[in-house]
């Protein structure tokens, strides 16, 4: 099933695991871009800060790895059309800094829309069918197989940016990143073990918590969810250039997790 702003990539019939790939997109519409103050220059390294670059393909690896394939769900759009891991109410600490679902500011905390801009026409045309697309897919895999597990595909810097709330702690090679709801102990384990190899890993730092889409979250126990960030270091060059070869061995790791994931639920 394709839309204007996502993909939803079949796997298994029998998986309940959904790689939720959120912000490895480059691509801005050109009226979207109109809105957005900064030059090109300016913006194409915005982008190198912002861009989550190579998710999408850690993950493909791993839904062709995998013994059974995971389903994924990708975001085609930049994060700074719309983010749609972000609350998009007052419960979203990240307005504190001007990163709520619509970003008006950047990285290093410059102004990239305008004062006063408003944000409801892009949070209609392209947050609010991002979500209903996602809770439909966490549907598709209640009904299909009684539950369903979500695992969030990120990366990070190496270096803190500005606009980070929480990057005074550790940053590890990899961030595991829970909920105390929708992240059960034995997912976490799987993910310990899974992504061992790659020089250390820590829960919850610099980032924490998981998506759950809002219809599902804090209320639904058959929704699990896991969040992964890899720091950009392990393999890609900074800020914005190509992937190297651990981008491969981290989509091998990333489809092991999956293979730990029981296609039951009462395994």
């Amino acid at each position: 099933m394709t839309s204007r702003s996502y993909d939803v990539l079949a796997g298994a019939p029998d998986s309940p695991v959904l790689l939720h790939v959120p912000h490895s997109s480059r691509v801005i519409p050109p009226d979207v871009r109109e809105g957005i103050l900064l030059g090109d220059g300016e913006l194409d390294r915005e982008l190198d800060h912002i861009t989550d670059a190579h998710t999408a393909e850690i993950a493909a690896v791993a839904a062709a790895t995998a013994g059974a394939t995971p389903w994924r769900f990708v975001n085609r759009l930049s994060r700074l059309v719309v983010d749609p891991e972000r609350f998009p109410d007052e419960r979203e600490e990240m307005l504190a800094v001007g990163m709520g679902a619509v970003y008006t500011r950047t990285t290093h905390r410059d102004a990239l829309r305008p004062a006063g801009f408003d944000p409801t026409p892009l949070i209609d045309r392209y947050f609010t069918p991002y979500a209903e697309g996602m809770a439909a897919a966490v549907a598709g895999r209640l009904e299909a197989t009684g539950r369903a597990v979500i695992v969030d595909v990120h990366s990070y810097p190496t270096g803190p940016l500005p606009y980070e709330l929480h990057g005074e702690g550790p940053r590890p090679p990899v961030c595991l990143g829970t909920d105390a709801f929708h992240t059960p102990p034995a997912l976490l384990d799987a993910a310990r073990e899974a992504f061992g190899g790659f020089g250390g890993l820590a829960t919850d730092t610099p980032f924490a918590g998981t998506y759950v889409p809002l219809s599902y979250y804090g209320k639904d126990p058959r929704v699990g969810a896991l969040m992964i960030e890899i720091r950009r270091d392990v393999y890609m060059s900074e800020p914005g250039g190509p992937a190297g070869p651990g981008a491969q061995a981290l989509g091998k790791a990333l489809a092991a997790l999956v293979d730990a994931v029981p296609t039951h639920p009462s395994a």
